[in-house]
């Protein structure tokens, strides 16, 4: 599979369904600022480094995703909005794994 599908919940409460590439080695932070699903400067403040936050979401629907590392669950651990579903989208790598996953972008800070 070249592209995967994913359901995403902007900020606004608005679904967007949208096509991610598995062969650019992107993470789902990357892929929601190219599709502009947050304002500019609310998301992967950091670049991408788990050390913001910004780009925290929560996971709706139930995929086999990888364990947290060590910098995610210490990031998470200092974030506002944390719930048991909360991931850092920095941190998930677009895969096969990851079609038709289900999240909502939790709210800023």
């Amino acid at each position: 599979m070249q592209d995967i599908t994913l359901h995403i919940t902007d900020r606004e409460g608005v679904e967007h369904n949208i096509q991610a590439p598995t062969d650019m080695n992107m993470n789902l932070m990357e892929v929601i600022r190219s599709y502009e699903l947050a304002p500019e400067g609310t998301i992967g403040i950091c670049g991408g480094m788990a050390m913001c936050a910004s780009c925290q979401c929560y996971i709706e629907s139930d995929h086999d995703l990888p364990e947290q590392n060590y910098d995610e669950e210490a990031m998470l651990a200092e974030a506002f909005h944390v719930k048991e579903n909360s991931r850092l989208g920095c941190q998930l790598f677009i895969s096969d794994a990851l079609h038709e996953l289900k999240l909502t972008l939790a709210p800023e800070e």
